[in-house]
């Protein structure tokens, strides 16, 4: 059964969507690629959700908190490998998209993969950075991304 909510957070709006027992998705409003289909029920009491929101508080607080629920984003194979690689990304660190290409492909191809990204935050492409060490692309716009990596300390 599909679920979604609304959930605000310190850097804005965010839409949360759940299949079953797994988060599908985690969007700032109106970020690139938000989705445009129906993401099913409204149910902010989802158990996952209020996981979700304790997550996000904690995370907010400057804590690097575990989300203890199953992610499930919908890609490619290529997309859905480019996400694991985020993931290892420690809280408050940073890797090059050409770092994370090594055995993967071109930087460009997982520059797409990463932008594509359907659950902000926990799979963390805000960490993500060009090889010079600039801020390069982020769908939830580069002064999230900023202040993302400020939170984190990165």
């Amino acid at each position: 059964m599909l679920n979604h909510c609304g959930i605000d957070t310190p850097l804005g709006g965010m839409l949360a969507a759940a299949e079953d027992e797994a988060l599908t998705g985690l969007w700032f409003a109106g970020q690139k690629y938000f989705p445009r289909a129906p993401l099913g029920t409204e149910n902010p009491e989802l158990p996952l959700f209020r996981a979700l929101r304790e997550w996000l508080k904690e995370y907010f607080s400057r804590r690097n908190p575990v989300f203890p629920e199953a992610l499930k984003p919908y890609g490619t194979a290529f997309q859905r490998e480019v996400w694991d690689r985020l993931r290892e990304i420690p809280y408050g660190e940073t890797r090059t998209y050409g770092g994370i290409a090594i055995g993967l492909g071109s930087p460009r191809a997982v520059g797409g993969a990463v932008a594509r990204n359907p659950i902000s935050l926990l799979i963390p492409c805000h960490r993500v950075i060009g090889s010079s060490g600039n801020l390069t692309g982020y769908a939830g716009g580069l002064s999230r991304k900023r202040a993302l990596l400020d939170l984190e300390g990165g």
